[in-house]
């Protein structure tokens, strides 16, 4: 039988945070493939654990060429636990390239949870937290990253980034050219430990604010795009048009419902009172 790859999730901050399941995993694996073996070292001392199996090192640099033998190592039966040095592996985190290998050599994959800076981040953030979208880390380069944010102008989701303290100012007034200087916004910085901060407030306030400098780890929220407010009278002559050069009205008012958020029933009853 081949073995199982459990990706363990690991304290973002306070190694209190620990599920109480990551000890006995780290302490019975076969194999402990960890993104910092000296995190490793130091999260073990914290939890009073002692790794009995092999430990090797599994990061961005190796992740393809150690899968593959980590994936011979699953499929001899071995249990493989995969940390990184804070949170999920895979989210932003070495891991995926592993799970892809594993799921096609049938291997079972499992999950250890824990903390997230993700969902700390949204659930403190006071932003809208019922639809959200993670973006991870943006482009670094100006330009590259102008056209990323120009994308994401109009989503409705709440966003939800990664940031370098370095970056965050750049990054804010980045955001606020593509957004607007008025979007809601808030940073979450070192979340768990004994600094954190959460300041909440508008994109143009916020960037104002990071140009004094801002240390540790950044997790920003930012607010989803408002609805575009129109009204039905408004977009009848564009439906007009768009039937007339052949497309079915009940298609038409579906897409323009889902680009304006108006009622498609009500746009197809004023296109038709309006022939």
């Amino acid at each position: 039988m081949s073995g199982v790859l459990v990706l363990a999730a690991t304290p973002i901050g306070d190694p209190r945070d620990a599920a109480p399941r990551l000890g006995a995993e780290l302490a019975s694996a076969d194999v402990v493939a960890a993104e910092d073996t000296r995190r490793l070292r130091r999260l073990c001392a914290d939890l009073g654990v002692e790794v009995s199996g092999a430990v090797v090192s599994f990061h961005e640099h190796n992740e393809s060429a150690r899968s593959s033998e980590l994936v011979a190592r699953l499929v001899g039966g071995e249990r493989v636990v995969v940390v990184t040095d804070a949170g999920m592996p895979s989210v932003s985190d070495p891991g995926y390239r592993l799970v892809t290998a594993a799921v096609a050599a049938g291997v079972r994959v499992t999950c250890l949870p824990g903390p997230s800076a993700v969902l700390m981040a949204l659930a403190v953030s006071g932003l809208p937290v019922d639809r959200f979208c993670f973006e991870g880390f943006l482009p670094r380069k100006p330009g590259e990253r102008a056209r990323v944010l120009a994308d994401l102008a109009g989503e409705r989701r709440t966003l939800v980034f990664f940031e370098a303290p370095h970056r965050l100012e750049a990054t804010l007034v980045a955001m606020a050219e593509a957004f607007g200087r008025d979007r809601r916004a808030a940073v979450c910085r070192e979340l768990t430990k004994t600094y954190e901060e959460v300041k909440r407030g508008v994109l143009a306030d916020l960037a104002a604010w990071a140009a004094d400098g801002v240390r540790g780890e950044i997790t920003l929220v930012v607010a989803g795009a408002p609805p575009v407010v129109t009204d039905l009278a408004s977009q009848l002559d564009g439906i007009r048009d768009r039937v007339a050069a052949g497309e079915r009205l009940k298609d038409v008012c579906a897409d323009v419902a889902a680009a304006t958020g108006l009622s498609k029933k009500a746009l197809y009853d004023a296109a038709l009172a309006a022939r």
